[in-house]
């Protein structure tokens, strides 16, 4: 029997029959079987990023998975294979960049989001479950079997905009934000779906000479404060700032976008803005100021404030703010 080798992360590794020169110079070419690298890799996670054990080992074999290019259904099967020298790299690269709290759908390339996978990249931000609370809200309000127009604003992966295509076919939906590289994530997207006849936009916020009759605008836009701790901690340190951060309070791009709403919204039209657990009473305000009415506001599946919608209506209506 070779004699094991115990590693400084403390899984047990065997040396290798076929020897080779390490990095150094030395002869440190090893393997170690898949099960134990993956309860090495999940007790590292779980240490360095302080995640709860489970989350942790889901990590590590969504991380080998991606790694090896298997389904997690195989190393399920394959636990007590020895990796190669090259297998090992492969999976410590993918644990060495989550350990340094790289978010995994970056790692991944890849963010699943209403049933549909989107490539994300670090120019975009990373698709969340709270986004779906204002997908749904948009949908009940847009016709299932008839033509509508749709202004999704800061689109960046495009996960809003196409996920709205993908249910409405007939909606015509046009794409804005204001960040090129955005964009061809969001342009990725839509081919990898099929949606061409999704249009994107380069702007900020409403592009010069766009429709003027939409029925719904939709943004999930930047909505925290410049100076919040959090953009410091966690995935959001890797997420671009500029898709994160807006203003003292937060609020300038829901300012702007409520703003230029009712130019922009056929009468009976919706704006849908995603926010801040605790700006629903300044969207409130900011929408009830810009005349639109039928106010609502939507929690998350977390319980949180989340989404807050206005309708421009008929200028013979007035209606309850």
């Amino acid at each position: 029997m070779r004699p094991e080798v115990e590693t400084a992360y403390g899984a047990r590794l065997t040396p290798s029959p076929s020897r080779g020169k390490g990095r150094g110079g030395g002869e440190a070419v090893v393997s170690v079987r898949l099960d134990a690298w993956l309860t090495s890799a999940s007790l590292r996670l779980a240490a360095t990023l302080d995640l709860p054990r489970e989350e942790a080992r889901l990590e590590a074999r969504v991380l080998a998975a991606h790694a090896l290019g298997v389904n997690r259904a195989w190393l399920v099967t394959h636990g007590h294979d020895l990796l190669t020298p090259a297998q090992a790299e492969a999976v410590e690269a993918c644990i060495g960049r989550r350990l340094t709290g790289e978010p995994v759908a970056y790692i991944l390339g890849r963010r699943e989001f209403y049933g549909l996978e989107f490539s994300v990249t670090p120019d975009v931000l990373i698709p969340r479950p709270e986004t779906e609370t204002l997908v749904e809200a948009a949908l009940e309000r847009l016709p299932a079997m008839a033509p509508c127009q749709v202004l999704d604003l800061g689109t960046g992966s495009g996960v809003i905009a196409l996920t709205l295509a993908v249910h409405r076919p007939q909606a015509r939906v046009v794409a804005v934000d204001r960040s090129g590289p955005a964009l061809e994530v969001a342009r990725r997207n839509a081919r990898t779906l099929g949606l061409e006849r999704v249009h994107f936009v380069q702007a900020d916020w409403y592009p010069d000479g766009s429709v003027k009759n939409f029925d719904m605008i939709v943004s999930n836009p930047p909505y925290v404060a410049d100076a919040d701790p959090h953009l410091a901690r966690g995935d959001l340190r890797f997420e671009p700032r500029g898709a994160l951060a807006a203003g003292p309070d937060g609020l300038d791009a829901i300012r702007a976008i409520v703003a230029g709403a009712p130019a922009h919204l056929r009468p009976g039209g919706w704006l849908l803005l995603e926010h801040g657990y605790d700006q629903a009473p300044a969207c409130h305000a900011l929408m009830r100021d810009a005349g639109l009415r039928s106010l609502f506001m939507l929690e998350d599946l977390g319980g949180r404030p989340r989404v807050t919608g206005g309708c421009l209506p008929a200028a013979a209506e007035g209606g309850d703010p």
